[in-house]
């Protein structure tokens, strides 16, 4: 190789590592999540009979359990942590979810059947901290041929008929087009487990649940969804099958290159984004570390495209903690206001001495208060290629696609575009005003802000799904448009 073949192929590894490439290490394994979802799926996945206790409201006694770790890598181990009361044998099924010929699961593993017994609901500690010491029933290392992607365990009683979940991350470190990460700080913010226990729960005189001074542990079960609608079936689950399964299921789908995360793995490293060409915001992403914002920027500095296809988002600073026996991030905490608390916040929120930017700074806009509300998706740019084959007209609705949390207010970017906007009006009859947006980075990368939680309704309907209903109003399924913007978006972030 001469001199001048060296620093063509030195310049070119420089392009591709400002577009979030990875050029060394794992191999690129383009069609991995193709391949996957060509395995036998099956609906078994699903939870058939749950049952919540009609006094905590959101637990599920007779068989509950939680995981040692929010996300894991392949040959790493795992500790699972299950009580049935009364005692009973359970069995847990391993599935991975995806598309799987639109089942939505792949089977995985039997672990069991085990000797289950009732495990001591733990005291309410220091800042309302809920933090279980629940004796492991199993360890179990993940397989190596385990690719990337988001496992359900299922528990089953096989004394009673009665189930919950379990739920956790496989994650590598494989350069690939698509980061998704999903969104379990949020899930862990709103876990009422055992009886009402979560961020928004407080002694304190004022009632003001929009503090600092409450803590939340991963180390308990999820309980069942608490927020805009009943959904018995995500028992266990967090906030996964309601808001970030529904595009999961689509990208494995249509086999894109894609794979998963946590908030915390943003929060650890850096390169956890950079080795990939575009990073995925997902549903409810209210509750984010300040390193997890400070990677994300430096990401964008990097040249990494981002789709924030989802609502709220980057909207309180969350710091980590560790557990009781040392184990990293697993207790977080309310402690700011990304942006500082707003004029019109105040009423509702007090005690978040955190500082941290302006959300808005990264996502292209900000959480909005009025906070809830619904409303339709409205185009304003039909000549930007996203709404290439769309057909989308200016001033054309998609119905109730946005909610029931949004982003609004465009920062001051170079280059920044709103590509929709409109109004959405919640229970109190209280008007707010929403933006989708997209800007440059400065390396050819982009920023698009779908200003939406309900993005992912517009996508796929998995097996099982249960469509949201809030503030009197509701998003209407899969849509052809939203698909193909997203379609235009994934494949101009691809290349």
């Amino acid at each position: 190789m001469n001199r001048r073949q060296l620093l063509k192929g030195v310049a070119a590894a420089g392009a591709l590592a400002g577009a979030g490439v990875v050029v060394a290490g794992e191999p690129r394994r383009r069609h991995l999540i193709r391949e996957e979802n060509k395995r036998a799926g099956t609906t078994d996945w699903q939870l058939t009979y749950t049952r919540v206790d009609p006094k905590s409201r959101f637990r599920s006694p007779l068989i509950e359990g939680y995981v040692s770790k929010q996300s894991v890598r392949a040959g790493e181990t795992l500790d699972f942590f299950v009580s049935t009361n009364p005692a009973s044998p359970f069995v847990i099924d391993l599935y991975r979810l995806g598309f799987y010929q639109g089942l939505g699961g792949r089977f995985l593993r039997r672990l069991g059947p085990f000797d289950g017994k009732a495990q001591a609901t733990p005291p309410v500690g220091e800042q309302r901290l809920r933090e279980c010491q629940w004796e492991s029933c199993t360890r179990l290392t993940i397989p190596k041929d385990w690719p990337s992607g988001v496992f359900l365990g299922k528990l089953s009683s096989t004394k009673h008929r009665y189930q919950s979940y379990v739920v956790f991350v496989v994650r590598d470190d494989r350069p690939a087009d698509f980061l998704f990460q999903c969104s379990d700080n949020t899930w862990q913010a709103y876990n009422a487990w055992p009886d009402n226990y979560s961020l928004y729960t407080n002694d304190r005189k004022d009632r003001i649940v929009l503090c600092s001074g409450v803590k939340v542990s991963f180390d308990r079960p999820y309980g069942k969804y608490v927020q805009i609608f009943d959904n018995p079936l995500s028992q266990g689950s967090g906030e996964f099958l309601l808001w970030e399964f529904l595009l999961a299921f689509w990208m494995e789908q249509h086999g894109y290159d894609v794979t998963y995360c946590g908030n915390a793995d943003v929060h650890n490293d850096v390169k956890t984004i950079t080795r990939c060409t575009a990073f995925l915001s997902v549903g409810h992403d209210e509750y984010w570390s300040r390193a997890q914002y400070d990677h994300c920027m430096e990401a964008v500095r990097a040249g990494v495209h981002f789709a924030f296809l989802s609502g709220n988002t980057c909207c309180f600073v969350a710091p980590f903690f560790p557990s009781s026996k040392s184990a990293a991030n697993r207790i977080i905490t309310r402690a700011g206001r990304y942006g500082g608390i707003r004029a019109n916040e105040k009423a509702y929120m007090a005690d978040l001495p955190l500082e941290a930017p302006n959300e808005a700074t990264l996502i292209g806009a900000q959480t909005m208060s009025p906070f809830n509300g619904s409303g339709d998706w409205i185009c304003t740019r039909p000549d930007h290629w996203l709404f290439q084959g769309t057909g989308m007209r200016k001033g054309e609705r998609i119905p109730g696609l946005v909610g029931w949390e949004f982003h609004g207010e465009p920062a001051d970017i170079p280059g920044l575009e709103v590509l929709a906007e409109g109004t959405t009006l919640n229970s109190g009859e209280r008007e707010a005003r929403w933006t989708a947006t997209m800007y440059p980075g400065p390396k050819g990368n982009l920023v698009f802000n779908a200003s939406t939680i309900f993005w992912a309704q517009g996508l796929s309907a998995p097996p099982g799904h249960m469509p949201p209903y809030s503030h009197f109003g509701r998003p209407h399924g899969p849509d052809a448009r939203v698909q193909r913007m997203t379609r235009n978006l994934m494949e101009r972030f691809a290349g």
